[in-house]
């Protein structure tokens, strides 16, 4: 991942896709780590901040398997433009459905 790439954010125990975000940071390298030994900087643009009102990771494609040994893995275009746009859409839900009526 590079600076101004996307990301999807991933709940693994929910098994839900729940954010977009920006990669700000430089690809950063813990040797001394056996587990998530890579990181990066990222800057949240979306959120679902109820995780039970985020999209299953399966809708846009992306199939919980494939993250089971991985902190992160590279989505394919179509999968990273469903995940967007089920993000989005549930995002925009839950503010819809937190706003009190008038």
């Amino acid at each position: 991942m590079q600076r101004g790439e996307l990301a999807i954010l991933y709940a693994s125990v929910w098994q839900a896709i729940f954010g977009v975000a920006e990669v700000v940071g430089e690809l950063e390298h813990d040797p001394s780590r056996d587990r998530w030994a890579w990181r990066f900087a990222i800057r949240p643009l979306v959120v679902v901040e109820d995780l039970d009102r985020a999209p299953a990771a399966e809708a846009a494609g992306i199939f919980p398997s494939s993250l089971w040994r991985h902190s992160y893995i590279r989505l394919s275009d179509e999968q990273f433009e469903s995940a967007r746009a089920l993000v989005s859409r549930a995002a925009a839900a839950a503010a819809r459905a937190g706003r009190s009526p008038a």
